[in-house]
């Protein structure tokens, strides 16, 4: 049986995208992490981990390159580009995590920015943890995609 879903036998299948052509591709997606102000101050210092903001940026591209290998449905894609941005802002207590992920290829690149988000936020908190232990990451959704059959979107 040749289907984009799981079969009679129960076994789920990767979308066949191999006739499709392949068009630049582009996802933007973010999330927050809230902590105490005073917490965002110890991360936005250094720890003895070394500098947690820059650590997030790095686990973020991590992310966008292991998404094939984390989510069973993604295909590995050709990533041209990402970027990941950590903005902190210890007076509203959170930090904002925003990544891009830019591609061509026969399928889109949302979840590869999403994990990306997700990533980096989960980098965050696990530094921020021993500062304070109510730290939550929230919010995360695509902001906007572009490129491919189903057209652009924007939250």
């Amino acid at each position: 049986m040749a289907s984009d879903q799981a079969g009679a036998d129960g076994i789920t299948r990767i979308v066949e995208v191999g006739a499709k052509p392949e068009t630049e591709r582009e996802a933007v997606a973010e999330c927050w992490v809230y902590l105490e102000p005073d917490a965002i101050g110890q991360l936005m210092a250094g720890t003895k981990k070394g500098d947690p903001i820059q650590t997030a940026k790095i686990a973020g591209v991590i992310g966008v390159k292991e998404t094939p290998r984390l989510l069973p449905h993604c295909h590995p894609i050709r990533v041209t580009g990402a970027e990941v941005e950590v903005e902190p802002d210890q007076a509203a207590g959170r930090i904002h995590v925003r990544t891009t992920v830019r591609a061509i290829d026969r399928t889109g690149v949302e979840m590869e920015a999403l994990t990306a988000a997700a990533v980096a936020a989960l980098s965050l908190y696990d530094t921020a943890k021993a500062f304070d232990r109510a730290a939550r990451i929230d919010g995360l959704r695509l902001l906007a995609k572009s490129g491919g059959k189903s057209g652009d979107y924007r939250a």
